[in-house]
């Protein structure tokens, strides 16, 4: 205790010293606390934009993930309604999952005739209202939310494009499409136009060639070979087009009902689908869940082997990201530490010098090299915790007024603004963790000035002018 009185008297001796550091450390602590909480947000969004649009788990056959992007349909699931079913009524997984629902992925052609232009396509049928109640999920309150899924209550012929596809198919001025460039049209050859009665009759052929473009200037038709290898052909009205976020995805997606898809790929044989999706009611209930599905997996799998994947195996691009902005964390954690022990280490430095005579008279009345050591190391401790608590208090400020901004950001492969939050409060392990970090910064800077103040020869530092 009266170690503790004598650090906090010193420190108080030389006061604009002892603040200049102590703002020092604060400045560092809150840098590292709002870009954790900026860091922390980008992680929260893009989990529940995940979990949004493929929930926490997804029933695949064992091959799907690594080899179902050539030939989807040859992965496909039978019973799948059966084993939804054996789901739901599982005693502990009713209670844990929110949605469970099936998809089918396919590769295909899609054209739009009446332009005369066509395109390889990736198609996924879905569970229209399943998809809206999966865009629901908000396990970490955040501020913004999903746009609602438009196939629900629209039309079984219905179709969502990606914006690549609907600029390949031309179908901007149908769908209203802004900043959506057109191809220039081709320079026709030099020669004589041909008649106009034979150019007219030429319009009518084409017309009556292609029925569905006349009828309609947002219909495709999708062609897409069917279980048995034979071509099948659907025509599907485009009610929508959705920017993807990525640009190699946006120029092929096309979203279906799960009916109309099935049709299409199985005509009258027996359904099946690529996948189920399972969104949970928490993300850390996946462990749970996973062991509660292996025997119910189990028990359908010697036809077909099944697997299920989490959210983390499925989107890497999520994982990679999180690593990402963690190593640039420790990296800006370690740059302000290094900081912070230069600039206490040269404050307890500075202190040593001006108080060698101070410490030869307390080595003179018998106080032991430890507890000189004891008291200088004890002045850093108290530098780095008033620092660090400051820092919190500055960060947990900081944050409350740019959440109150209405700042917006991007998230990596989103396509909606979102809010741009510091969660900052809440976050109890980050405070304590750079609370403690600092502070044990500030000890070990404080260390080797205190132990140069113990060597110190008492006659000496007496005599210390």
């Amino acid at each position: 205790m009266m170690t503790l009185s004598l650090a906090v008297r010193n420190l108080l001796r030389n006061r604009r010293r002892s603040l200049a550091t102590l703002l020092a450390m604060a400045i560092g602590s809150c840098s590292i606390l709002l870009f954790g909480g900026y860091s922390t947000n980008i992680n929260y969004a893009m989990h529940t934009e995940y979990v949004q649009t493929g929930g926490h788990l997804q029933i695949q056959h064992r091959d799907f993930y690594l080899y179902g992007s050539g030939n989807p349909t040859a992965y496909g699931i039978a019973d799948y309604n059966r084993i939804i079913a054996a789901i739901q009524n599982d005693q502990v997984l009713r209670n844990m999952v929110l949605v469970a629902t099936p998809t089918l992925q396919f590769g295909g052609i899609a054209g739009n005739y009446a332009a005369s232009v066509s395109r390889t396509i990736v198609g996924n049928g879905f569970v229209a209202k399943d998809i809206n109640r999966m865009r629901q999920w908000n396990d970490f309150n955040l501020r913004s939310s999903s746009p609602v899924f438009a196939l629900e209550g629209a039309p079984a012929d219905a179709a969502i494009v990606g914006t690549g596809v609907a600029r390949v198919l031309q179908l901007c001025d149908a769908l209203k499409m802004a900043d959506c460039p057109k191809p220039e049209p081709e320079k026709k050859p030099d020669g004589a136009a041909i008649p106009d009665d034979i150019a007219q009759l030429s319009l009518q052929e084409a017309h009556a060639a292609s029925p569905a473009a006349v009828a309609s200037p947002r219909r495709i038709e999708v062609l897409a070979g069917n279980a048995q290898g034979t071509p099948n052909v659907t025509s599907l009205e485009v009610i929508r087009a959705e920017e993807q976020g990525f640009k190699e995805l946006d120029e092929v997606y096309v979203m279906m009902h799960l009916a109309r898809t099935q049709q299409l790929i199985y005509g009258k044989s027996p359904p099946k689908v690529t996948s189920i999706i399972l969104q949970l009611r928490h993300s850390d209930q996946i462990p749970e869940a996973l062991v509660r599905l292996a025997p119910i997996l189990a028990a359908f799998s010697a036809s077909q082997p099944l697997a299920v994947l989490d959210f983390r195996t499925l989107n890497p691009f999520y994982v990679q990201t999180i690593q990402l902005f963690d190593t640039i964390f420790g990296f800006i954690f370690a740059l302000i530490g290094a900081i912070v022990l230069f600039t206490v280490s040269n404050t307890m430095n500075t202190a040593v010098v001006e108080r060698t005579v101070e410490i030869g008279t307390l080595r003179a009345i018998g106080l032991r090299r430890a507890g000189i050591r004891r008291l200088f190391v004890t002045e850093g401790a108290l530098l780095g915790l008033c620092g660090a608590m400051l820092g919190v208090v500055l960060a947990l400020v900081i944050a409350a007024i740019g959440n109150r901004m209405g700042l917006t950001w991007s998230a990596p492969g989103g396509v909606v603004p979102l809010p741009l939050n510091l969660t900052v409060w809440g976050e109890t392990r980050m405070m304590v963790g750079t609370t403690l970090g600092l502070i044990c910064i500030a000890i070990l800077s404080a260390w080797w000035p205190a132990y140069r103040a113990a060597r110190m020869n008492v006659v000496d530092a007496l005599r210390h002018v």
